[in-house]
């Protein structure tokens, strides 16, 4: 990947916190080709098949399996490694999970997130942090407008109302503590509905479809028409490491600051017409069964404004159909054509970030 901004990464030595995830894989993966020096901390491999065992990434980095909850091994890791970069993605990341376990939802993405900060804290050295939170930070009103970074946070579900909490324990441990610490420099990111290859959550769109259609079973939705920023899983991570770029350039108005990341395009698509798309291009006949009765409340609309991230030079390049297009590939691949999905994968990132770093060329 032949890219000035993905250069820095080269020889660093990089904590991934949730590597075992979705993001987390693809993110790994990417610092992996780049020659990054990667530590992962995951609690486990959180689904099977899993992107992570697919693209051996167990065999070419090292990872400690332990819980973010665990500040005393967090900061011994911290401490021993001396990182240059932290990502920050672990979490328990599904809504209907959160319902189920609340108390493990709100330590592991809140206080988990806390042990984060007071690890980066304790270092002696000089360490750039990316804080991933989500979308679902925001108090969702069902308003049409985006919502942006000086919104209200809040969350009603218990997935919602942890993440909106790190945001506040993020908010405050940066202006009580790490404002002051000339090493550390942090950002936030709060990505859209993120999709691609490799993904096999729980109840998740795409995934809860491809795990169906594969074995010619039928699958369940729970809403037509919820609307969400759907975004190619290369997006967000490029959007993660452009902002490291930045932190590390000590760019103006990047050290202590949350972006919104979502999507090129402005439309929000539902739930309906992504379904439409990926029937469309599944190769065998692809069923539904939409269920009329809800057993937990889940927002209808949601939208991000992402004028924030423009001005600090990110824009999404991928539309809908790209989008889309790259994810049932991958997973055609994966279920179908046998072909290499290692090489595959590589030949995603490639394209994706030459793309990308003509588009940032001016600006790094």
């Amino acid at each position: 990947m032949k890219n000035s901004f993905l250069n820095i990464y080269k020889n660093k030595k990089i904590i991934i916190t949730g590597h075992t995830g979705f993001k987390g894989a693809w993110l790994t993966f990417c610092l992996y080709l780049m020659g990054a020096k990667i530590l992962g901390i995951s609690k486990n491999i959180i689904s099977k098949p899993s992107l992570f065992k697919t693209l051996k990434l167990d065999r070419k980095i090292k990872s400690k399996f332990i819980n973010i909850k665990d500040f005393k091994k967090i900061n011994k890791i911290f401490s021993q490694f001396k990182p240059n970069f932290v990502f920050h993605l672990a979490a328990q990341s599904l809504v209907k999970k959160s319902f189920e376990d609340p108390k493990e939802t709100f330590l592991s993405n809140s206080f988990g997130t806390m042990n984060i900060l007071s690890a980066l804290q304790n270092l002696k050295n000089k360490c750039n942090a990316i804080i991933i939170t989500s979308d679902k930070s925001y108090l969702n009103v069902e308003q049409k407008k985006g919502y942006k970074e000086t919104d209200r946070l809040g969350g009603i579900d218990p997935y919602s109302a942890s993440k909106a909490s790190a945001e506040i324990i993020i908010n405050s441990f940066h202006k009580s503590f790490l404002i002051k610490n000339n090493n550390i420099s942090i950002a936030v990111a709060r990505a859209g509905n993120v999709v691609g290859g490799g993904d096999w959550s729980k109840d998740r769109l795409i995934p809860d479809c491809v795990k169906a259609w594969s074995k010619k079973k039928t699958v369940n939705i729970r809403n037509l028409k919820s609307t969400r920023p759907w975004q190619h899983v290369l997006e967000a991570i490029g959007a993660y490491l452009f902002l490291g770029y930045l932190l590390y350039k000590n760019k103006k108005n990047i050290e202590g600051e949350a972006f919104n990341f979502g999507p090129a395009y402005k439309k929000n698509y539902s739930t309906g017409e992504v379904l439409k798309n990926l029937k469309k291009n599944w190769p065998v006949k692809a069923k539904i069964n939409v269920i009329k009765k809800q057993k937990f409340r889940e927002s209808t609309l949601l939208k991000l404004n992402c004028n924030k991230a423009k001005k600090i030079g990110w824009k999404g390049i991928l539309n809908l159909n790209e989008t889309l297009f790259l994810t049932v590939f991958w997973y055609k691949n994966y279920y179908f054509n046998k072909n290499s999905i290692i090489k595959i994968s590589k030949d995603q990132l490639n394209k994706y970030f030459t793309r990308l770093g003509s588009q940032l060329k001016k600006l790094i």
